[in-house]
């Protein structure tokens, strides 16, 4: 295992930018006319999913050389940031009424450029002490104020683009208490303005005219300038800096509660339905059986044994395909690691939004590390199919699932690359990709496998027959395509609340931060009791009516809430957001799928594991010869 944590460590360096500075993780304290280094980032847009790295923009001050870029994680990367100092002078306990930071000869293609980005309402990332540049705003009620992540590049008026020109810089701040003489930061406010000059500084901001832009004109001088200000603020705790950027969505804690309400009121009906299966129905079935005289034949069987009493010699009988549904089931054992892992870690408040792209980072890596269960569950269920070549199917567990995603995200980074945007995955953010699959997953699976298939697999209770008995006409309701339609719409009711919550996070609001994974880890847990509860369910109608093919079944009913959420996103897309451009639509639409086969295969392979378990239960309880 010495060699997966080198590989694991080597290829998280390669897949940063690792010629510049470092980032603090949560701030530093410093003292009066200490320099305070203001980062710069990237530019993003609700209108758009492409965002660009601010110094990719023609039209802004180009950085000095001796600017260096920022050491970035893999989460961060692949959200596009684009992190790099700045030549903002920003001194510790010093206003600055005005400075001019520089002058710009933008050319008619960069005001082309900086018209649609204006026109597509982008806004501009910036970070000072580990905190995002922040839009002030106030409650309803103007009894509480809060912060929206980034300032408006511009303004568009009357088919007039005006760009901001003109930060002005807040920088509220508190004495350490436990360093004498340093200060630490609390908040970092910016009120961008745009400001038309005659090349000096602007003195009163209040009565200049705006910069507009004029895509008619073959060159263009854009004067850039800026304003600081410390103002001691004692009413912020340092620790407590963040929460600001929360206090907008803090109104969504009863909304969020009536879900889970909800949530609980489906799983407590399922729940229901299922004792009264299993502790009256089943349990009277069992006894009659045994107390029947029987033999292995149905001829041998009194007649008015029915149901799934009749099917004990085929329920147990090999799928189609065995060896994909035993890869996928694997596939799935590995999501829901990652899933429980992330939520759990995220629940204990671990991850905090100062730890930019952690999320995504250590997901990806708990993903990778999985592969161990992916293997080893999937070779059990493979030995349990009677399966022989154990190495073929521990190379199809790791290369089927994860070998189309990551095929599919090259393919989308294409789209990404062609329009310059900075969400494009770099070169060799791309080779650590393909080598955490490589040389981590793969072997981890096959390791997994390895061990999996030397333990003895579970035999069946009961002995399967030579001739295929044969499946009676079932009812319509009976049908795969409404079991999968019904059984998805109840697990769709339980997360649907939570649902909207990521979506507007993830498209909607991107100057916020979705922080409420209390209530996701609680949805996520009453999501798999109802799975399991629509699960055994459906098996136990399924075997009444005689119909033994229950594996694919009950994966596929798992899968249900999948096409339905899939079905919501394009609701979604057509009637809440307003994306504009192919490219913006396809990643929609493209991770929105990736993310529907991420969960479909974690809800359809516990459902396929409760379905094997309470097969398994009810018939071992009876007696065959």
């Amino acid at each position: 295992m010495l060699w997966l944590t080198v590989a694991a460590c080597g290829l998280l360096a390669f897949s940063g930018i690792t010629d510049g500075i470092t980032m603090p993780g949560s701030g530093k304290s410093y003292a009066d006319g200490e320099v305070i280094p203001l980062m710069v980032n990237k530019v993003s847009s609700d209108s758009t999913q492409l965002p660009y790295a601010y110094y990719d923009l023609e039209f802004v001050c180009p950085p000095s050389p001796d600017v260096k870029r920022v050491g970035l994680n893999l989460g961060e990367i692949l959200r596009g940031d684009r992190i790099a100092g700045s030549d903002y002078n920003i001194v510790m306990g010093q206003d600055i009424e005005c400075a001019q930071l520089c002058d710009v000869e933008v050319e008619a293609a960069g005001i082309e450029r900086a018209s649609a980005l204006i026109r597509n309402s982008y806004v501009v990332e910036w970070i000072l002490d580990n905190l995002p540049g922040a839009t002030s705003y106030e409650s309803m009620d103007k009894t509480r104020k809060y912060y929206a992540a980034g300032f408006k590049l511009g303004s568009y008026e009357n088919d007039v683009a005006y760009i901001n020109n003109h930060v002005t810089m807040i920088i509220r701040y508190r004495p350490d208490e436990s360093t004498p003489g340093q200060n630490l930061i609390v908040a970092f406010e910016v009120y961008p303005k745009s400001v038309r000059t005659t090349g000096q500084c602007p003195k009163k901001l209040d009565n200049a005219k705006p910069l507009a832009l004029d895509p008619t004109q073959e060159k263009m001088r854009i004067p850039y300038s800026y304003s600081v200000y410390f103002k001691e603020d004692r009413d912020i705790k340092y620790s407590n800096r963040w929460d600001l950027y929360f206090l907008n969505s803090s109104d969504s804690n009863n909304i969020h509660w009536l879900a889970i309400i909800n949530s609980l009121i489906i799983a407590s009906f399922l729940t229901a339905v299922v004792a009264i299966i299993m502790l009256r129905t089943l349990s009277r079935d069992i006894q009659s059986y045994n107390q029947e005289g029987h033999g292995e034949n149905d001829k041998d069987l009194p007649e008015d044994i029915s149901g799934w009493k009749l099917v004990h010699g085929d329920v147990f009988r090999p799928p189609a395909h065995k060896g994909v549904l035993a890869s996928l089931i694997g596939t799935g054992v590995q999501m829901f690691v990652m899933a429980f892992s992330i939520l759990f870690i995220a629940g204990l408040g671990l991850l905090s939004p100062s730890y930019r792209g952690g999320f995504l980072s250590i997901a990806l890596f708990l993903f990778a590390f999985a592969g161990v269960f992916s293997g080893y569950f999937s070779a059990q269920l493979y030995k349990s199919f009677k399966g022989d070549r154990w190495v073929k199917n521990a190379l199809r567990t790791a290369m089927l699932v994860p070998g189309i995603l990551l095929g599919y995200v090259v393919v989308l980074n294409f789209f990404s690359w062609s329009q310059s945007s900075s969400s494009a995955i770099p070169f060799g953010t791309l080779l650590a990709l393909i080598g955490m699959w490589l040389l981590i997953l793969v072997p981890l699976v096959v390791l997994g496998s390895s061990l999996g298939f030397r333990r003895p697999a579970v035999e069946p209770p009961t002995r399967i027959k030579q001739i295929p008995r044969q499946i009676p006409p079932t009812p319509w309701y009976m049908n795969l395509k409404f079991a999968i339609f019904i059984g998805g719409l109840i697990s769709f009711a339980v997360v649907l609340i939570e649902l909207l919550f990521i979506l507007k996070s993830v498209w909607q609001d991107k100057t916020g931060y979705y922080y409420m994974y209390g209530f996701l880890g609680l949805t996520f847990c009453i999501l798999m009791v109802t799975v399991v509860e629509i699960s055994i369910v459906t098996t136990y109608f399924q075997l009444c009516a005689e119909d033994y093919n229950w594996w694919w079944r009950s994966f596929l009913v798992g899968t249900g809430s999948a096409f339905w959420i899939f079905g919501y996103s394009i609701w979604y897309y057509f009637t809440k957001l307003n994306l504009s451009g192919f490219v913006s639509g396809l990643l929609f639409f493209s991770y929105s799928l990736i993310g529907c086969v991420v969960y479909g295969l974690c809800t359809g392979t516990v459902s396929f594991l409760a379905a094997y378990s309470f097969v398994h239960r009810i018939y071992m309880a009876v007696k065959t010869d």
